[in-house]
């Protein structure tokens, strides 16, 4: 077992400073020079058609973003046509992952299955002074989330389903953090998921506060929504976009349905999904299918639980607290997993 965390980053003020404040990390953090590396041989994929389409229309759902992406640029001094293929989550390769999400009416525990060496090692608290709400969760590509919850209690985790067919549009991470930024409960994600262009076939999963959650699919071709309180990597509704292979996910949907009956609260239900004994926490690193982290968010208390590796008991936050003006005295999520490759974030 290895040992690996997550830093954790709080700021309070504009996009456009959070963005400086964060290029300020960059400049000393590994987690630039090794994403390069990686991706070296595919750099023709993963860019943005062009700087004038992105401007466009990421101004069109958050221009909040678009400072931040400024402020990045300018602390970092980089040309802003590479600050959008770094930062913009648009029209970006993603690489598969798997996922597997719970819900109950108080909270969302959700664990994230991806590849360790592509995981980023920052856990986020942002309350912008200017626009969107405060939000709190792990991020991706620095402007994503990968999950989690905002002042107004709504909760968000998505997981993949695949990414053959792609169109122009944003990707999973992005599309988070514009849900989680701008919407206020589950009916005003549902209508930006509805209409924002999506790069690739993902399931979002949406929780708030009244305690009924949906699970939206979405591909560049059309979005459904459904109830459900359960979701891995395959659609229900949108059978046309599934991959061939589905024993795996449908299998591991069914475990969760059957091992969750037996939890009696929060924590019982966390440990379904965090303890490798239950069968559902996944230790496949190699093929980006191994879990991660594991995170619980309760939109009532505003709480959040998050922890690396297996059988932990998690750190908590409280995002109430923070949100009133406290600072939170955790500097990094410290874990262990059954891999060799360390996060971007680290020493090789």
């Amino acid at each position: 077992m290895k040992q690996f965390y997550s830093d954790v980053v709080q700021f309070r003020g504009t996009h456009y400073d959070f963005g400086y404040f964060q290029g300020q990390q960059l400049k000393d953090s590994l987690i630039l020079p090794n994403r390069e590396k990686q991706w070296e041989h595919r750099k023709d994929r993963h860019f943005i058609v062009n700087p004038e389409e992105y401007i466009t229309i990421i101004s069109k759902y958050s221009p909040a973003i678009l400072e931040e992406i400024q402020g990045l640029a300018d602390a970092l001094d980089m040309e802003m046509k590479k600050a959008f293929q770094l930062f913009g989550g648009y029209y970006l390769e993603f690489t598969r992952s798997g996922c597997s999400i719970f819900t109950d009416s108080d909270f969302m525990v959700r664990n994230y299955d991806s590849q360790p060496r592509g995981y980023e090692g920052r856990y986020t608290f942002y309350e912008p002074t200017d626009h969107g709400y405060a939000v709190i969760g792990p991020s991706m590509q620095i402007t994503g989330r990968i999950d989690g919850m905002n002042e107004k209690g709504l909760v968000m985790g998505y997981n993949f389903t695949h990414r053959k067919s792609s169109g122009d549009g944003f990707i999973c991470n992005m599309i988070g953090r514009l849900v989680l930024e701008t919407c206020a409960d589950v009916d005003e994600a549902i209508a930006l998921l509805k209409e924002i262009p999506h790069r690739h076939s993902f399931s979002y999963i949406i929780l708030d506060a009244d305690g009924v959650s949906y699970v939206v699919e979405a591909s560049p071709r059309n979005v459904a929504v459904r109830k459900s309180n359960v979701c891995t990597n395959h659609f229900h509704l949108l059978n046309d976009e599934n991959q061939h292979r589905q024993t795996e996910t449908r299998q591991r949907e069914k475990t969760i349905q059957e091992q969750q009956q037996h939890a009696t609260n929060p924590y019982e239900a966390f440990k379904v999904m965090n303890n490798p004994d239950h069968g559902i926490f996944s230790d496949k690193y190699d093929a980006a299918a191994g879990t991660i982290h594991t995170s619980v968010y309760f939109p009532k208390d505003l709480k959040a639980w998050f922890v690396i590796g297996p059988d932990k008991k998690p750190v908590i936050f409280d995002f109430k607290k923070w949100l009133d003006g406290d600072k939170v005295n955790v500097k990094q999520i410290r874990g262990t997993l059954e891999y060799d490759v360390p996060f971007v974030n680290m020493e090789g």
